[in-house]
């Protein structure tokens, strides 16, 4: 799999939702010849079997299984960004205007998403016979749009105005005679007849492509960067890694890590843990195998982190600051938001050093509450080895983001070389790497 700008931008383009992005991953993991297992079904796994397993539609984990599993080598992302969610009764006809009832997700930056095409996407559940099938859903088209009061009627908004979510985010949809228009258009786009949906997760979407700028390309901007640009270049340093070592090489993505990861398909589910034991169980290995090879693994979990604004360079550490295009980042916290120690720190810049790939080191301001991520919560249910890295990002959750164009071919090599690493655990805290 060949990593790079174009190719990221075109899975962005293809991922309006978390339900899309795995669908899309999965089709990259079938043309490499990786077959999925059901939850639902005992498994039957043998070496050289290659596997994923997907839950909710929005997580998916595949691996690898080599000749001996003596550890797991996990890198983790997650699929889903902040954004805007229809409520149930997601049509609001007022007067003249058809708009839709939407509610946060996650912490988005409200006024990027004011004044620009929006669509809407995500997945409906539709009747067919006697049963309930899922299916995919987009728009497809610049459908919504919510647009800012006039400065004349709104004289602070330059000022620091606070939006608020049930009154200035509601997207206009169509004039008065437009009541009912999205239901139809939601069951045209299932295949479905109206009366046949019988829920749905439908989310909005900025319709701004992506796009490379800068004096050379060196940049470029598109919606959800965070963290579709992890979940992509693992996707490649997985699927790129040559030959095996003793470690089961596994990709995990996460949802809903924006508001907290704490469902069945988040990173604070047994969703990790019952894939690698259940994998684990179907190669014949005991409990105390598989628990022993987790605590010999070493896991990537890989969320973007923030670069230095260039109008606001007091907002960070004057040492601990990162850069787009200078590599991957490594993440530091003393309070555990990132999981990162001594040990992973270190083994991961041996890792990047090996790869021929810069790393740069970023903690926040000691004066400054930094978000948290995926690694420390899913360490609670799968405890090995971990460090939190990235890539050096601007305007991290608005609807427009931006990064290095350098950095998606350093972290996909990066991750590569991760994949490859022939670490082997001694004891005490003590790595051997040949």
């Amino acid at each position: 799999m060949h990593a790079d700008v174009a190719g990221f931008l075109d899975f962005v383009r293809r991922s309006p939702t978390a339900f899309h992005a795995v669908s899309g991953i999965e089709r990259v993991l079938e043309e490499a010849g990786y077959e999925p297992l059901s939850e639902a079904e005992a498994w039957r796994l043998k070496p050289g079997d290659r596997r994923y397993v997907t839950r909710n539609g929005s997580a998916l984990i595949a691996f690898r299984v080599p000749e001996k599993v003596a550890s797991f080598r996990i890198a983790a992302a997650h699929t889903d960004s902040p954004t805007l969610k229809l409520k149930e009764l997601g049509e609001d006809a007022g007067e003249h205007y058809v708009r839709l009832n939407v509610e946060k997700y996650g912490g988005l930056i409200l006024s990027t998403w004011l004044d620009r095409p929006l669509s809407v996407a995500g997945r409906v559940i539709v009747r067919e016979g006697n049963g309930l099938r899922t299916k995919l859903v987009d728009l497809g088209r610049d459908a919504v749009l919510i647009p800012n009061v006039p400065i004349h009627f709104n004289r602070q908004v330059n000022d620091g105005y606070k939006f608020n979510p049930q009154v200035d985010m509601l997207p206009v949809y169509s004039d008065g005679a437009g009541k009912g228009g999205l239901l139809r258009e939601i069951s045209a786009a299932a295949d479905a007849w109206e009366e046949d949906i019988l829920g749905s997760d439908l989310f909005l979407y900025s319709r701004v492509p992506g796009s490379v700028w800068g004096a050379e390309g060196e940049f470029f901007s598109a919606g959800r960067i965070d963290d579709l640009e992890c979940a992509w270049t693992a996707l490649a340093g997985f699927l790129n890694a040559a030959g095996e070592t003793d470690a089961m090489p596994v990709y995990s993505v996460f949802d809903n890590e924006e508001v907290g990861s704490a469902s069945k398909q988040g990173a604070d589910s047994t969703f990790l843990s019952d894939v690698l034991s259940r994998a684990g169980e179907a190669l014949g290995m005991t409990a105390g195998e598989v628990h022993a090879a987790m605590a010999a693994g070493f896991m990537a979990s890989a969320d973007n982190a923030h670069a230095l604004h260039p109008n606001h360079p007091e907002l960070y550490d004057a040492q601990n600051r990162v850069y787009m295009n200078g590599g991957v980042v490594i993440k530091h916290s003393a309070n555990q938001k990132y999981t990162t120690d001594g040990v992973s720190s270190a083994l991961f810049t041996e890792v990047c050093r090996r790869a021929g790939v810069p790393c740069q080191h970023f903690a926040n301001r000691s004066d400054i509450l930094g978000g948290g991520t995926l690694g420390n919560i899913s360490n609670s249910h799968v405890s090995m080895n971990t460090v939190d890295i990235g890539l050096a990002q601007l305007a991290m959750h608005s609807s427009y983001e931006t990064a290095g164009t350098k950095d998606v071919v350093y972290m996909a090599d990066a991750l590569k070389a991760f994949y490859e690493l022939p670490l082997r655990m001694t004891g005490d805290g003590r790595f051997d790497i040949a």
